[in-house]
């Protein structure tokens, strides 16, 4: 056997992802639809380990990542059991998990080669950070999007720190607070996705891209994109009509001041917003406002990754997060006990507390193991 089929075979042994060398495209296929395609430590580490190998393999012009046929894309990562391992081997091992996914993030956003998502059904959370990061973005009919974070005591990660706040205007702050479902009109117009194609043509893409020569890969997926997209209803686009309602009520450095502008908000807009920030923890959208208001300044991608990995150990280290999936995926009572009921109540300090540096320092990234 030799060195590369090796390196093919260990790639390929995880259950609930395959990779798959189709000429010189490479792909990834997410097969745990029993789960909505969540994602597994195993799932990302087999994709990092693929991508570092892709990266220096010349045979290997472009990665495309799907999902067998079903409602998902990926809905995200397996949160209940990140909080199962936090309770069983502690918050280091828990971390583990989220090590090897912003590792991951960092990869694709850094791979020099098209990576195309093919977002055909719910992408959500984790599921976001293996898409929006890569330089093809296709969604279908079927893609639903979403950061619903806030919603389960949890803040946006895999890159939200990131990419939210280089949204158009206030989109990044609305929807990472709010957690709104973005389908595919909404995910072109806020620069989400990069294409739109009838979920019907994506088989015959990654055919015709299975078939390119590797020298010719980028050159036949344009004219293939330039063929086979479409622009989706409706036009306009819903965020586009709400777009300068968004920017003015989600504007400012203070989460306090926007649900003060909501709740002026004469228009019923406002109403709308505060009922589902009703529905989130507290603690969760003070943090997000303040991680993203942070995000717009940063200069380098491995930097948001770095302070949502500081945000994550403090999150592991509290209730809060354990609390929402204890609610809403272990008892299903959707009823969580949030540590501090009322945004007004929530200390200053204990938001500060989140983006204070690790005693073992900043999380690191690089193209070694995974």
């Amino acid at each position: 056997m030799t060195a590369d089929t090796d390196t093919e075979r260990e790639m390929t042994e995880t259950a609930d992802i395959r990779i798959e060398r189709r000429g010189a495209l490479g792909v990834v296929v997410l097969d745990r639809q029993r789960a909505l395609n969540a994602l597994t430590r195993e799932m990302v580490r087999a994709l990092s380990r693929a991508l570092a190998a892709w990266r220096e393999d010349d045979g290997i012009a472009a990665v495309l990542v799907r999902a067998v046929p079903g409602r998902a894309f990926c809905a995200g990562g397996d949160i209940r059991r990140v909080i199962e391992t936090r309770d069983r081997e502690g918050i280091e091992a828990a971390c583990g998990f989220f090590r090897d996914e912003y590792r991951m993030n960092w990869r694709i956003k850094n791979f020099p080669k098209p990576y195309i998502a093919l977002c055909d059904g719910i992408t959500m959370g984790g599921g976001v950070g293996i898409s929006i990061h890569g330089s093809h973005r296709i969604v279908t009919e079927n893609t639903l999007f979403a950061m619903p974070e806030t919603g389960i005591g949890f803040f946006p990660d895999v890159g939200g720190t990131w990419f939210l706040p280089r949204l158009p205007g206030e989109l990044g702050m609305y929807l990472g607070l709010t957690g709104v479902r973005a389908k595919a009109a909404d995910c072109l117009y806020a620069g989400i996705a990069t294409h739109y194609l009838p979920a019907e043509r994506l088989p015959l893409l990654e055919e015709e891209l299975a078939a390119a020569p590797a020298r010719r890969m980028e050159a036949v997926l344009a004219g293939l994109l330039a063929d086979l997209s479409e622009t989706p209803e409706p036009v306009p686009a819903p965020l586009q009509e709400e777009r300068a309602t968004i920017d003015a009520l989600f504007a400012g450095e203070e989460l306090l001041a926007i649900l003060d502008r909501l709740e002026a908000d004469g228009s019923g807009f406002g109403a709308r917003q505060l009922a589902l920030l009703a529905e989130k923890s507290p603690f969760s959208l003070h943090v997000t406002c303040a991680q993203l208001r942070r995000g717009a300044a940063l200069t380098d991608f491995a930097q948001a990754l770095a302070l949502e990995y500081r945000i994550v150990h403090r999150f592991l280290e509290g209730r809060e997060f354990a609390e929402g999936v204890r609610a809403l995926l272990v008892d299903k009572d959707r009823n969580p006990k949030w540590t501090w009921p009322d945004p007004r109540a929530v200390p200053r300090e204990a938001v500060e507390a989140c983006f204070a540096p690790l005693p073992g320092g900043d999380l690191l990234f690089d193209w070694n193991d995974v």
